[in-house]
């Protein structure tokens, strides 16, 4: 058989390829031409078609990183009270809340949670130490995944307490969280959770 001839496994892995690459989030929302603003923080905002990967990274440490940040997202919604265990709830969540951002903003809302994730990480906090029984505040470095770890709470954080106990939908909680965080909001509370972290750490250096 010559080189030029293509067997039908070839022809279906050509397929395959060509389904993976034209994948979209939800179905919907493009990952390709991502921009990315930080590049400390880049190596560990995985973008991916997929939101739901069956827990198969759950046992490995630091794995977590290899999940869509989409996934990610969804998996901090659902650490609360009300969600917990909940994941299409919390995935029904999110992608009504990338619909919301989509009609106010006319921009993909994948790029605007990238955004908004390396917008909200903090890059000082502190930790104690300890002198002689005298405990001491000391800021340091956030390592870049911490930093993605501690966006996510905060933003997840916003959109429970913007909805709990009120007229605001959840999704529509979390959109606000994710634009105002993507545009350095003041307002935000992610945004004020960043600055607040990154304001202690400074007068304690």
């Amino acid at each position: 058989m010559s080189e030029s001839e293509a067997t039908p496994d070839d022809e279906a892995a050509t397929d395959e390829e060509t389904v993976d690459d034209g994948a979209k989030l939800f179905g919907v929302w493009s990952v390709a031409e991502i921009e990315y603003n930080d590049p400390s923080t880049k190596r560990y905002i995985n973008v991916t078609p997929i939101a739901h990967t069956m827990g198969r990274h759950a046992a490995k440490q630091f794995e977590k990183s290899e999940i869509s940040i989409a996934e990610r997202l969804i998996n901090r919604l659902m650490q609360t009270e009300d969600n917990t265990g909940k994941k299409q709830q919390a995935a029904n969540i999110v992608n009504d809340a990338f619909e919301t951002i989509h009609e106010q903003t006319e921009e993909n809302p994948v790029q605007i949670l990238v955004t908004a994730v390396e917008n909200a990480a903090p890059r000082e906090e502190t930790v104690r130490l300890k002198y002689g029984g005298i405990s001491v505040p000391k800021a340091v470095d956030v390592a870049p995944q911490r930093r993605v770890d501690e966006a996510l709470k905060f933003i997840a954080q916003g959109t429970h307490n913007g909805s709990y106990k009120s007229a605001t939908d959840a999704s529509e909680a979390l959109a606000r969280q994710l634009m105002g965080a993507a545009d350095n909001d003041v307002e935000s509370y992610a945004i004020t959770q960043k600055e607040e972290r990154e304001r202690v750490a400074a007068a304690a250096r």
